[in-house]
């Protein structure tokens, strides 16, 4: 997988992280510099090291299943992909948030890459530069997460449900697209 794809698979996982980083935005409007990053670079660091525990995970297993892993990605990618449109059309209210809790912050960062892990499981199957990967995937959450801070403090949570459907999407794409070129 090139950087190129690598850089999209990034961005459709920040998506759940850059709706969340609006929340906390929104709820938080006068965070100050300092204290987003604190919050995107627990968001970043939790992104990049699922995929990683994913391809541990994947890896233990590929043998078995290597004649029909691209149609294991393409599930798995698209499952997620879809779970995210479709959780991006529920109305949560996430007013009692506070992202300066540690525990707040511990359990959105786990809650937002368990789609990551999945995503790390089809790294396995594939030929990818896992610390590459990695970094990209924590460089591209860490951006969303500052990005969507700030929208949430300036535009607030108007596009936030959008964005989570754009990432879902992309992810579907990839799925295709791995489907796709072991196909041919």
């Amino acid at each position: 997988m090139g950087i190129i794809p690598l850089i999209l698979l990034g961005i459709g996982l920040s998506f759940d992280t850059f709706a969340v980083s609006v929340s906390c935005g929104i709820i938080e409007k006068h965070i100050r510099f300092l204290q987003a990053a604190r919050i995107a670079i627990f968001f970043a660091v939790f992104q990049a090291v699922m995929p990683i525990l994913g391809w541990v995970l994947g890896y233990s297993v590929k043998s078995y299943i290597e004649q029909f892993d691209h149609w294991i990605a393409f599930a798995l990618l698209s499952a997620v992909g879809a779970k995210m449109i479709l959780e991006s059309f529920k109305n949560e209210e996430k007013s009692s948030l506070n992202p300066h809790k540690i525990k707040v912050i511990l359990t959105l960062s786990l809650a937002t890459t368990i789609d990551a892990l999945v995503v790390g499981i089809t790294f396995a199957f594939l030929n990818i530069n896992l610390p590459l990967a990695s970094f990209i995937i924590g460089s591209v959450t860490f951006l969303a997460a500052m990005l969507g801070m700030l929208f949430g403090k300036k535009i607030g949570s108007k596009f936030g449900n959008k964005m989570e459907i754009l990432g879902g999407a992309i992810l579907i794409l990839i799925g295709i697209k791995i489907l796709i070129e072991h196909l041919n």
